[in-house]
């Protein structure tokens, strides 16, 4: 029981230093639809420990990461700190529930896909709330850009990190179970052609969302 609990905290707390670290190097991406409207991908990491730990842990991790974050690196103070939060929570815990009642690659896509619908449903809501505060502009500024800058770019990001969790989840997880760090699946192991399904998914929502990412950047 103390191993257990001891190598839960563990994991916690590596997965919590590599999403700041992920967070790091994501603001370095020179691309931003709006000036505050940035992708980063550290919810990948989340959506790896959600999927390993519960929602629970998932909403553990994002917390103390964006704590740490604002206290460090950020320059969007509180404000984005709970943004982050929210955003995240929103789309980690769902895909994180349904996939810890069960433990099928096709559960985990559908988790994702409802994740991302939550989050940038969840995040318009909060953009346009938030916004003109945080920005000190009108409300109906930021209304005018909901449909043509706030959706396309939560969807394009959820999708992104939606894409690379199915892609890493299996490489990180089998990574984890050599250094001891993981128990082994209760589960059997999956056919070949759902993994290669999984990936397949995975690498044409990665690919999807990337292109229009740089539509929505100006990139292309």
């Amino acid at each position: 029981m103390t191993k257990n609990r001891t190598r839960f905290w563990v994991n916690l707390a590596m997965l919590t230093a590599i999403s700041l670290v992920v967070t790091y190097l994501s603001k370095l991406i020179p691309f931003a639809v709006v000036g505050f409207l940035k992708f980063d991908f550290k919810d990948v990491i989340v959506a790896i420990g959600g999927f390993l730990f519960g929602p629970l842990a998932a909403v553990a991790i994002s917390v103390v990461a964006s704590i740490i974050e604002m206290l460090t690196f950020s320059s969007t103070g509180i404000i984005g700190c709970i943004m982050n939060i929210i955003a995240t929570v929103a789309f980690v815990c769902p895909a994180a529930y349904i996939y810890k009642k069960n433990h099928t690659q096709k559960s985990a896509i559908i988790g994702l896909i409802i994740g991302c619908l939550a989050a940038t449903a969840m995040m318009i809501l909060w953009n346009y709330l938030i916004t003109p505060l945080y920005m000190d502009i009108e409300r109906e500024v930021v209304a005018k850009m909901l449909l043509p800058a706030f959706l396309p770019f939560n969807l394009a990001k959820t999708g992104m990190n939606a894409a690379l969790t199915i892609l890493l989840y299996k490489p990180i997880v089998k990574t984890l179970r050599k250094l001891n760090l993981v128990e082994k699946p209760r589960e059997g192991s999956a056919p070949a052609g759902k993994k290669w399904g999984g990936i397949l998914i995975g690498i044409l929502l990665l690919a999807t969302c990337v292109l229009g990412a740089l539509v929505l950047t100006g990139v292309i």
